[in-house]
Order: C-alpha cells, then sequence, then structure tokens
C-alpha cells in the first residue's frame, strides 16, 4: 500500500525526492500518511479534491482486496 501511494505521488510532483510516505497498521485499518513539498501540495490534490479523492479510491480498492480499511491523509 505505502509503495503504491509512494509512486502515485512521486508521478505527480515537481519534487520527487520530497515526498515521504509514512504507514501505521492496526487490527483491521490501516493509515498511511503522505508529505510533499509544500509547493507540490496543490498537484496531490487536485482541483476540488479530485486528485486526493482519486487516490483515496485507488487505495481503498487495493486495501479492500487484503480485506483492510485504508486512511490516506496528506500532511503540509
Amino acid at each position: 500500500m505505502k509503495d503504491l501511494i509512494e509512486h502515485i505521488a512521486r508521478s505527480l510532483v515537481d519534487k520527487p525526492e520530497a515526498v515521504s510516505v509514512r504507514e501505521t497498521e492496526g487490527e483491521k485499518t490501516t493509515i498511511i500518511e503522505l508529505r510533499v513539498a509544500q509547493e507540490d501540495l496543490g498537484k496531490v490534490i487536485g482541483k476540488q479534491g479530485r486528485t486526493a479523492r482519486s487516490m483515496r479510491t485507488i487505495l481503498n480498492a487495493a486495501g479492500t482486496k487484503l480485506g483492510k480499511r485504508c486512511v490516506l491523509e496528506i500532511l503540509e
């Protein structure tokens, strides 16, 4: 899951070296925290949050396949 979000985020931003992803696993829920450079934050969120929503949809689909609930948090 972490690798999936990291790959998508690195493809979107201008500074891929600034992308960091941290994964916290619980019994049923996995929380993925995504950090990008301040100037790339708008690219990851997208217009009206469409890009972020799409990333969450992909993450939920992959999580459902593994039987886990996944939450994506985009941090500043």
